[in-house]
This record gives structure tokens, sequence and C-alpha cells, in this order.
């Protein structure tokens, strides 16, 4: 349950950094009325006053560490991958609630001092991921809550989205997302996964294509095209992700699937196809359903009669319906809905993907930051050593 409106003067004061992501964001927190975005930050002058002009904003600042300094509740970090860790402490270490854009970190010396200054602060900290947020992932995820698919043991993610273009607009994306060789940025495919089994991953491998392309200086990617990461879960589940920005191809966006000893799911691949379902409670013989066919009985609230906002949000509703279940965390003083540990369920395997696919595809061990005390000393023998530690 929410609690009463705040007043006007009482608003939750919303400050963003990184302003082209984060109008999104803006567009999302100026339609909850509890929330008041005050401050935009980004390097760019010119880029802060037009975001400003356009949203209606007073503060705008080109150094996120004096925005961080001043009135706010919530800073949400939309910046470049490898600033997300820093920006996120740093906001909390000044008492702020923070909702960071995707992956949670870029090394697991940032998940280190990412963790320790959540537990600090005593802040609301978030993971901004959006997938998990979509129609049909929050219907099979509730699905899956009310053990409808049995005893779930096999679970697919997959981002195949080309994006060779976008690495030559945003220069950050050809080192953080392109120039390092693993599934680093599976949270989109992991994310959803991950709630439906209500687990996380122990161990992983990864494997790659190779490579086949090269940008516009005629440099081969350290990226190999098709990754695939195979997870094992603490309860014995596989779950195998797959993450490909650099083939020419078709965008497929975002595939997930799911099977359990009751039930069977399989997301749409385009071409008129529909997200389809089968679930031994629901049928006398093996055969698929409409997805559809069970909104009506089992969508959860938040999608039962979305609003405008939210519809019209981008991620297929995902950047709305995040940002309004954290505010109601704050209001609420509840847990938050992707708290740092999920965060880094999410986050880290893809990091120690890396460790992995550059050894061979060994399977190596991924830590649980919520029982590592001593930093490094606590992380497998194989990621103390590796380049994952401190990226720079």
């Amino acid at each position: 349950m929410r609690r009463e409106n705040k007043s006007m003067k009482n608003k939750l004061k919303v400050g963003i950094v990184g302003a082209p992501r984060g109008q999104s964001f803006i567009r999302s927190f100026q339609a909850i009325e509890e929330t008041d975005v005050i401050a935009i930050c980004d390097l760019n002058i010119d880029v802060v006053e037009g975001v400003a002009s356009q949203f209606n904003i007073d503060q705008k600042y080109t150094e996120f560490e004096e925005m961080v300094q001043s009135d706010l509740d919530i800073v949400v970090v939309s910046t470049p991958m490898p600033l997300h860790a820093p920006q996120s402490t740093l906001a909390l270490q000044e008492g702020k609630h923070v909702i960071s854009e995707v992956p949670a970190a870029t090394d697991l010396q940032q998940c280190w001092e990412l963790t320790k200054s959540v537990e600090n602060s005593k802040k609301k900290y978030m993971m901004a991921e959006n997938c998990v947020y979509t129609k049909p992932n929050i219907l099979i995820r509730e699905l899956a809550m009310q053990g409808l698919f049995g005893d779930i043991y096999f679970g697919e993610g997959q981002y195949i989205h080309e994006l060779k273009s976008l690495n030559e607009i945003t220069k950050w994306r050809r080192k953080w997302q392109t120039g390092r060789n693993g599934c680093t940025y599976s949270t989109h495919s992991l994310g959803p996964v991950l709630q439906w089994f209500e687990d996380r991953v122990c161990i992983v491998s990864c494997f790659g294509s190779g490579h086949h392309y090269e940008d516009s200086e005629g440099k081969q990617y350290e990226n190999e095209d098709t990754i695939s990461m195979i997870c094992k879960t603490t309860r014995g589940g596989l779950v195998e992700i797959r993450v490909d920005m650099l083939s020419d191809r078709p965008a497929l966006g975002q595939y997930y699937s799911l099977q359990g000893t009751k039930g069977c799911y399989e997301a749409a691949r385009g071409l008129g196809d529909q997200p389809k379902i089968w679930l031994a409670e629901h049928s006398d013989q093996i055969a698929w359903q409409s997805l559809s066919d069970f909104e009506e009985q089992y969508m959860p609230e938040i999608w039962r009669n979305p609003s405008m906002e939210a519809l019209q949000a981008g991620h297929g509703g995902g950047d709305y319906l995040e940002v309004r279940e954290f505010v109601d965390s704050i209001i609420n003083d509840t847990k938050s809905p992707i708290d740092i540990y999920e965060s880094l369920d999410m986050t880290v395997p893809g990091l120690v993907s890396e460790v992995s696919i550059n050894r061979e595809s060994i399977p190596v061990e991924v830590p649980d930051f919520r029982s590592i005390k001593r930093f490094p000393e606590d992380l497998p023998s194989i990621l103390r050593d590796s380049e994952i530690i401190s990226w720079n």
C-alpha cells in the first residue's frame, strides 16, 4: 500500500546525472506526483541547457560532485557504464537514495565499494533493470512464484541487437560493451530469468563464436560476435545467456524461455509470433497456449490497469514501472525492488564470464557479495589475480 501523497513542499527531490539517457527517467519521475525533478547534470553544458529547458528543470550542473552535495533525496545515475558504481557510491555516501542504470558495476572492486556504501548508508539502492518489468516477464514471474511451472530447471535469456553504429556515436560503448570479451552486458538477459528461478548463479562458463567484424578504424572488436554464457544456479538449475551486439542481422531484442517439470514458456521471435506457454495445471494435453490467455487470472496488479505513463514509457513500460516501485519503497520504507545484492546477482556473472572466456572457457565460481567480509581475500583465487578486479 502506498502512503498518502506528499504535499508539494514535501515531494522527494530528484537529481539526474547523464542527460541523454536521463530523459526517460525525467519523464517517469515527472509522471509520479510524489517526486519533483529539480536538477540535471551532464558534462556537456549545451545538453544540460537543452534538457533543462525542455523539462522545466531549475538546477543545472556540469560537475556531479556539486550536484550530489545539493539538497536532493534521490540521485539517478544514467551515465556511461564505468561511472555507475563510483557515482552511486558517492551519492550514497552523501545520504541520497540511488537508482542506477545497468550494469551495477564494471569490476569487482566497484562491486565491493558499492556494497559497503549501501550497507553503511542505510539508503535505498536499486539497479534499474527495466526488462524485469515488461508485461510478459511480470506475468511469467507471477506464474513461477505460484509454482505453476513446477520445479524450474532451465531458462534462457538473449540480447541480440546490432550496435556497431552506436559504438561510433557513444564512444564509451566501444570499450565497455564491445571492447571486453565476455558476456559483460548481461543484465537484460539474466535479470528476468533469475527472478523466475528465485536463485543466483554460482558457476559460469563462457564461449565465443570468434571475430568477423571490424570497427570504423579497421580494428577487430575485442568482444566475439556471439557470446554464450552457461550458468549453474545454487540449486542446480541451468541458464543459458546469449549476447550479440555485433552480427549483421535483424534485431531480435530480448528473448526468453523457461522450463519446469509442469510447464514451459517461450517468448515471441518476431514475424507475427506471440509469447506462448504450456502449463500442465491448465491443459489436458501438451500443447501451446497464448500467454495472454492467463492475464485475466494471474496478471499482477502492477500491470492490471497500467497508467498512460507506463504505456508510453520506454522498454515496454519498464522505465516507468521500475521508478514507480522504487519511489514506493522509499515512501513506505520497504525493501528496494532490486536491491544491491540482487543487482550484483545480475551483474557479477557477466563480469566473471570475462575470466572464463579468456581462459579457454573454464568454469569459474561467481562470488556472492552477501558473504564477502574481506576484499579481495574472500574471492575465489582465480578472481583475485584477474583483470576484473579493477579495470582502468
